[in-house]
Order: C-alpha cells, then sequence, then structure tokens
C-alpha cells in the first residue's frame, strides 16, 4: 500500500510568501511604514484564521457524514 501524502500534509516550500516576509531586512522602514505592515499582517493573520476554522468545520461536517478516515 503506497503512502500518498494530503496537499495540506505536504512540507511547506522555501520561498513562500511568509519565509521571505520573515527574512526581509526591517532596518529601512520608518516607524509609520511598520505599523502600516504590521496592521495589514494582523488582517492577513484574521484572514487566514478564518479560513482555517471554514476548513476545519467543512471537515468536521464531512467526517461526521461520511465517518472519519481510517476509522
Amino acid at each position: 500500500m503506497a503512502f500518498v501524502m494530503e496537499a495540506d500534509d505536504r512540507p511547506r516550500r522555501k520561498g513562500d510568501a511568509a519565509s521571505l516576509l520573515a527574512q526581509e531586512d526591517l532596518a529601512p522602514y520608518s516607524q509609520d511604514e511598520l505599523a502600516e505592515r504590521i496592521a495589514l499582517l494582523e488582517t492577513e493573520i484574521r484572514r487566514v484564521s478564518a479560513h482555517r476554522d471554514r476548513a476545519h468545520s467543512h471537515r468536521a461536517a464531512a467526517d461526521a457524514l461520511f465517518g472519519k478516515p481510517g476509522s
């Protein structure tokens, strides 16, 4: 039996947006630019969290309807 990874189980590729942001030098940014960047990132965190929550609810509903995989 071959093991197949689900798309969500795959390791994150290097060079994705979050990895690139984490490597960026912040020294050239002004206080206002940093505040704006923080606000944008907080908005993105809320967007990603909401998507994660919807995906979890969708998966839970499918598991309840069809049974949890492997059981």
